[in-house]
């Protein structure tokens, strides 16, 4: 994410395609980045209230799934909290090139991070994962059940 973030700014420094925003409306930015923070700190109770670990690199390592609070509304949501980081962080800097980095982030992750993730918490929890799976977004929303 800190990557993400340093070429997002160096994009809008040194490449900015068009301005996003204009200055007196980057303070939209810096909300989006405030708001940004409560996925991650609701995600953040939930584990400890059950328990288990968030280490993202040892999903294996847990011993609960957990499934209620923001968990709710979507499967990731401290890795939703650094993608909201860069696009607040992207409306802040104005330009659009930082907004076609940030952008590019919730994807990248998925294909190194979330995609193993997933795999490792399917061994872990069988069907159970795999009903919470079918309800609940990777990214946001609830799917429906009809």
């Amino acid at each position: 994410m800190l990557v993400f973030a340093a070429v997002e700014w160096l994009a809008s420094r040194f490449l900015p395609i068009a301005a996003l925003i204009g200055t007196p409306y980057t303070g939209v930015g810096g909300g989006l980045m405030v708001l940004a923070l409560v996925p991650a700190l609701s995600a953040l109770v939930q584990f400890r209230y059950a328990r288990t670990t968030i280490h993202p690199h040892h999903p294996e390592r847990a011993s609960a799934l957990v499934t209620r609070g923001v968990y709710a509304w979507t499967r990731n949501p401290m890795y939703l909290s650094l993608w909201l980081l860069l696009i607040g962080g992207a409306v802040r800097l104005g330009a659009l090139s930082a907004l076609i980095v940030a952008l590019c982030f919730g994807p990248m992750l998925t294909r190194v991070q979330i995609r193993a993730e997933e795999e490792a918490l399917t061994t872990r929890f069988g069907q159970a994962y795999a009903h919470y799976r079918a309800r609940v977004r990777r990214w946001f929303g609830r799917r429906s059940l009809l």
